[in-house]
C-alpha cells in the first residue's frame, strides 16, 4: 500500500498549480543539482549534492549511476541506505500530478538493495533491506526485505527465504 498524502485541487489539472505547491526557485536549483549529479562520473560528488543541496537522506558507499534522475520538486522526501545501487537510467518520484489532486510521499530505499537500470519508483513505498528490483520495474507498491521482484506491474519473484534457499542449493 502506497502512502501518499492527497491535496485536491480544483479548476486546471493539479500540475498548473506547481508553483503553489513548490517554490519555482527551488525546482531551479534542484534541477541544476541533479543535472550536475546526473552526468559526474564520481559517486562520491553525487551523494554530496544530494545530501547538501537536495536534503536527500543517503547512507555510506550507495552509488547512484549514470542518469539516474531524483524527484526535482521534493527529493527531501527520498532516504537511501547503506551501500545500495540505484541502476542507470532509474526515477525515483515522491510526488505525482493528476488531474483532480497532487500526492506527495515518502519513498525509503533501504540498506545493500540493487535497482536494476531503467526502473521507476512510484511516490509512498519503501522497498525493505538486500531487496533486488530487476530491470525496467514499475515499482508500485512496497518490496519486502529481502525479496527479488520484477516487473510492470511488479511482482515478487522470489521472497527472501525463497533467496536464501536458492543460494543455498548453489553453493552446494
Amino acid at each position: 500500500m502506497r502512502r501518499t498524502s492527497r491535496y485536491p485541487v480544483e479548476g486546471a489539472n493539479s500540475l498548473w498549480h506547481v508553483y503553489k505547491t513548490v517554490p519555482f526557485w527551488k525546482v531551479v536549483k534542484n534541477f541544476v543539482v541533479i543535472q550536475l549529479a546526473r552526468y559526474t562520473p564520481f559517486l562520491g560528488m553525487k551523494n554530496w549534492l544530494y545530501r547538501t543541496f537536495l536534503h536527500m537522506k543517503v547512507g555510506k558507499h550507495t552509488s547512484f549511476a549514470l542518469m539516474v534522475m531524483p524527484d526535482v520538486m521534493f527529493p527531501e522526501k527520498i532516504t537511501v541506505g547503506i551501500n545500495t545501487v540505484i541502476g542507470y537510467n532509474t526515477t525515483i518520484l515522491a510526488h505525482e500530478y493528476l488531474i483532480h489532486e497532487y500526492r506527495l510521499g515518502e519513498v525509503v530505499i533501504g540498506d545493500e538493495v540493487l535497482i536494476g537500470a531503467n526502473s521507476t519508483i512510484l511516490p509512498g513505498l519503501s522497498i525493505g533491506n538486500g531487496a533486488i528490483v530487476s530491470a525496467g520495474t514499475l515499482v508500485h507498491k512496497d518490496v519486502p526485505e529481502g525479496a527479488f521482484v520484477g516487473g510492470n506491474p511488479m511482482k515478487i519473484i522470489y521472497t527472501k527465504e525463497e533467496m536464501l534457499e536458492r543460494e543455498q542449493q548453489t553453493s552446494l
